[in-house]
């Protein structure tokens, strides 16, 4: 694995703060996917990625990356606008006027295609569907959650968590001419999204490992009834997606599932080192530099407060990585515009030098930055806008 040095190296007379990509480590979190999958389809999920260069470079990697998981229409319409197709939106959406160009993009020859999972967004989508004229492919996203005694096992998603309710689904989208039922998600977040080897945890990490292995039938059966029931009901079903990063092994194994998604595996970031099935390697971080010397070993960086969403827990700091003996004050954090530190480290560190940290998630990472420098072989081969950096903040 590349040193303290050796990035130390490859960025110096660069201003700072700085995100960076190491492609010799994308390169090999890329080998390790594809022999996961096996043989499986593999879709991008481009939250975790943010980046039009690094989503081309993914697809054009392998055969096996077919199309992109994305996370709101105004984005992808973007990566439309961008040259890319083949666009499954992850997240339902209501806004009459983002559908309607959803379904015009359709129209013109793009594949877009919408989730839903309620009557009140399909007949949305049905309205814009008929006033346009066009018969829109979509996807059903299909709850993956366990339920235990006093526990709910899962993300808060989709209301369909029975083939019950999907059946109740199934009729309302009957009543609908204009919309063409071709996909079923079924996202597991509990497996794909929770960490079992987290030193946050403690001795929930067994229970967590536990709860995986009894969620992961039920979960599958769920999947499979539903797409048997879709296909008895006449629906061309062409996918059904399922997975992410956590999940590849088991997901895998669902014969019905025709793709898996994965996203946060590319960048391997923080959170991603708490999986006791798989490690991947840490290619994305960002560079901050140290602007204050408190003490012997008291240090201050410039800037750092780029916390992770969801619940507000330790484990969504940034982790410091290198060099190592850097650890944050638990009661200061990574801060706004600064982020105190004591170094017990062998490197020699002082005013001017940088100090490398890692995202907890992905793809947030370039919410902060509006550039990845890419290294190759030690040297920043290539300058690439994220997102932000073409101007574009979707969520």
């Amino acid at each position: 694995m590349p040193d303290y040095q050796y990035y130390r190296r490859a960025l110096q007379g660069l201003p700072l703060p700085l995100a960076y990509l190491d492609l010799d480590l994308l390169d090999d979190n890329i080998t390790a996917i594809l022999s996961s999958a096996r043989n499986l389809p593999i879709r991008i999920a481009t939250k975790s990625v943010r980046c039009t260069h690094v989503l081309r470079y993914l697809l054009s990697s392998s055969s096996q990356f077919q199309g992109l998981m994305t996370f709101s229409i105004p984005e992808s319409l973007f990566l439309a606008d961008n040259g890319f197709d083949d666009l499954l939106v992850g997240y339902p959406n209501t806004n009459r006027q983002q559908l309607a160009a959803l379904v015009t993009a359709n129209l013109l020859g793009k594949t877009i295609i919408p989730m839903v999972d309620c009557r009140e967004q399909m007949q949305r989508l049905q309205d814009a569907a008929e006033e346009i004229g066009f018969d829109q492919p979509v996807c059903v996203d299909v709850d993956m959650s366990s339920k235990f005694p006093l526990l709910h096992f899962g993300a808060h998603r989709s209301p369909l968590d029975s083939i019950e309710k999907f059946r109740r689904f199934l009729d309302d989208l009957d009543k609908m001419p204009r919309l063409k039922l071709v996909g079923i998600m079924g996202y597991e977040a509990q497996i794909a999204g929770v960490g079992d080897a987290s030193p946050f945890n403690g001795l929930k990490n067994p229970l967590i490992k536990l709860l995986k292995r009894r969620s992961i039938p039920e979960l599958t059966k769920r999947r499979q009834q539903a797409y048997k029931l879709a296909v008895e009901r006449g629906h061309p079903i062409c996918l059904v997606n399922g997975g992410g990063t956590g999940s590849i092994d088991s997901t895998r194994q669902d014969t019905s599932v025709t793709e898996i998604t994965v996203g946060s595996g590319f960048y391997c970031s923080a959170l991603f080192d708490y999986y006791s099935s798989f490690r991947l390697k840490p290619a994305a971080g960002f560079a901050l530099e140290v602007t204050r010397q408190w003490s012997d070993h008291v240090f201050t960086l410039s800037g750092g407060g780029y916390i992770a969403s969801g619940s507000i827990n330790p484990d969504k700091q940034p982790v410091p990585y290198l060099p190592a003996g850097v650890k944050l004050f638990k009661d200061e954090g990574a801060g706004e515009v600064q982020s105190p530190f004591t170094y017990t480290g062998v490197e020699p560190l002082g005013l001017g030098d940088p100090v490398f940290m890692r995202h907890a998630k992905a793809g947030e990472l370039c919410e902060r930055f509006q550039q990845l420098h890419l290294i190759r072989a030690g040297k920043v081969v290539q300058i690439v806008p994220t997102y932000r950096g073409q101007g574009q903040c979707f969520l």
